[in-house]
């Protein structure tokens, strides 16, 4: 690939960055992120499963310190309630709450809905396509920094 095309590659990542920049305003000490995590959760509990933290690094795709830091932040701030496996104390289990559960589906609706229509020409497969090339060149980058 030449530079040209990494640079408006480089581009467009910003220009996505931009677009996270848009969301409407969350509620004060509310990060996108939360809005992500909120999601993962309950889209797992929809699936009647007990939800674990290692679960949510899974699906996000996220070092689990990282999960385990936000996770705590998210339940001092109300959004989650965590609870310890009874069967296991090295186990956590986080269900999302009534305020969480507000906040989630408010940004969803304002947000993640319009936008979806604003977006109706793109089809599934372009989207893919999108996904998969951002999702590479996210590897490709991870590989050269751990060298």
């Amino acid at each position: 690939m030449k530079s040209e095309k990494v640079k408006e590659m480089l581009d467009s990542c910003y220009m996505a960055k931009r677009i996270l920049d848009m969301l409407p305003k969350l509620p004060e000490g509310v990060l996108p992120s939360y809005v992500r995590y909120l999601e993962t959760i309950i889209e797992l509990e929809e699936k009647n499963q007990k939800v674990k933290v290692s679960d949510v690094s899974e699906v996000l795709n996220l070092p689990r310190p990282g999960v385990t830091r936000t996770i705590h932040a998210m339940e001092e701030k109300g959004y989650l309630k965590k609870e310890t496996a009874k069967h296991d104390g090295r186990v956590t289990y986080v269900t999302v709450t009534k305020e969480g559960k507000m906040i989630f589906e408010k940004y969803n609706k304002d947000y993640f809905q319009k936008l979806a229509l604003c977006l109706n020409h793109v089809s599934n497969d372009e989207a893919d396509c999108m996904i998969q090339t951002i999702e590479k060149f996210y590897e490709v980058m991870c590989e050269g920094r751990e060298k």
